[in-house]
């Protein structure tokens, strides 16, 4: 079975961002979190709480596992 490549979570979250067209300001705003955090997230360098991966799944109708990278 060949490798699979799968995007990091901050590859995904930057990615699913980018497509709604808003900055990490206002998405920081909208899951209530300091915009530095929307920075080292994108950038895997510390990951969200469960509460913080809901309200992002919530936010961009994107389930947790293709967040998480387990579903493409």
């Amino acid at each position: 079975m060949g490798m699979i490549y799968m995007d990091s979570f901050g590859k995904r979250l930057r990615s699913l961002r980018q497509e709604k067209g808003i900055g990490q300001v206002e998405l920081a705003k909208q899951i209530d979190v300091g915009k530095s955090i929307i920075s080292l997230w994108e950038r895997d360098e510390c990951e969200p709480s469960l509460s913080k991966l809901i309200a992002l799944s919530k936010f961009f109708e994107v389930s947790i596992d293709y967040l998480a990278g387990l579903t493409y």
